[in-house]
């Protein structure tokens, strides 16, 4: 029996990471078995390649290593996660819910090419991990689409208040930029969910998004 793939995307900022915890909290209410994965696993060995290069250490912008290159040393950790941890749970029905996954290079990868060359590059992605790697292909990806502007602003007062550092990718606002463009035309042509997460150049809350983003999933529980 197969199982369930949703997944948060988005680009730097957009709030993936309070939308998919609000939604396994609600799951977990409802009384709905899933479990949850985030992208990179920080701390596991096969995650290591993903951070050296988000730290900078194979270049320090985010154009120093290509997309497909920088591509295949997050699948490695996507590859790993499935073997070590939520494929059986998946392979028996499960639901899963992600926190970035295969899609996350779509967004931040693409937009290092051409845009004449970026479809290209997103059929080879899939065609590595869902269909050479046997990784599932999500049920739904939920995009959270974040003005620019507004990401920056909300990064600046989260690395304020938090102390925290931005990688080689948060760094770069023409790269964010970019990776918007590139994302919004990913989004159309592979069908992904697009949920506008700002109105009138100001973030719209979390609990506003939150109900939309369940109106989206509620035929795959």
């Amino acid at each position: 029996m197969k199982g369930r793939l949703i997944v948060f995307e988005g680009t730097d900022g957009s709030g993936k990471t309070t939308q998919a915890q609000m939604l396994c909290r609600r799951l977990e209410r409802e009384g709905v078995p899933y479990h949850l994965i985030d992208f990179p696993r920080y701390g596991n060995p096969f995650a290591e390649p993903a951070r050296l290069y988000l730290e900078g250490t194979l270049g320090k912008a985010p154009g120093d290593v290509n997309a497909y290159a920088a591509s295949t040393l997050f699948a490695v950790d996507r590859f790993a996660s499935y073997r070590e941890d939520w494929g059986p749970f998946y392979e028996a029905g499960g639901l899963i819910v992600a926190n970035r996954y295969t899609t996350s290079n779509a967004v931040h990868q693409a937009s290092k090419l051409p845009e004449g060359e970026r479809m290209a590059f997103v059929e080879w992605l899939f065609d590595l991990e869902y269909r050479r790697l046997g990784l599932p292909a999500p049920d739904r990806v939920l995009y959270l689409d974040m003005p620019t502007e507004v990401t920056v602003r909300m990064m600046r007062r989260r690395e304020h208040d938090a102390g925290t550092h931005a990688d080689i990718h948060e760094r770069d606002q023409a790269y964010l930029r970019r990776c918007r463009e590139a994302a919004g035309a990913v989004a159309f042509a592979c069908g992904w969910t697009v949920i506008a997460c700002a109105e009138g150049g100001e973030p719209r809350t979390p609990e506003d998004i939150h109900q939309q983003v369940y109106g989206n999933i509620q035929d795959l529980l």
